[in-house]
């Protein structure tokens, strides 16, 4: 079984599509160096949703913790309350809760 983990940015002060475009790259990177099998970039109205899964747990815990990927989402555009990491799909899965900054309700 893989590891799901959706990563949801909202807009602030800036748009979090300006985000996307500036570590797209380093995150998909990154996460195909830590055997990713497959990603998705969403845009919905208020921000953008990153899905990502790995091949096994413990690729995608290495993954959360490279320094690159805790600097791209310390960087989000409100990285207080416009930050959402979940487990799983669109978040469907066992919430583990934020890897930084505070939960803000989906609207």
């Amino acid at each position: 079984m893989g590891d799901w983990w959706s990563i949801e940015v909202f807009d602030a002060h800036s748009s979090a599509l300006r985000w996307k475009d500036a570590y797209e790259y380093a995150l998909v990177e990154s996460a195909i160096s830590n055997r990713a099998s497959t990603w998705e970039w969403h845009v919905h109205s208020d921000g953008i949703v990153f899905e990502i899964a790995f091949r096994e747990e413990s690729d995608g815990e290495a993954w959360r913790r490279l320094p690159g990927v805790r600097a791209a989402l310390d960087a989000v555009p409100d990285p207080a309350a416009g930050l959402l990491v979940r487990r799983g799909p669109d978040g469907t899965a066992c919430c583990r809760g934020p890897l930084t900054g505070n939960a803000r309700k989906k609207r």
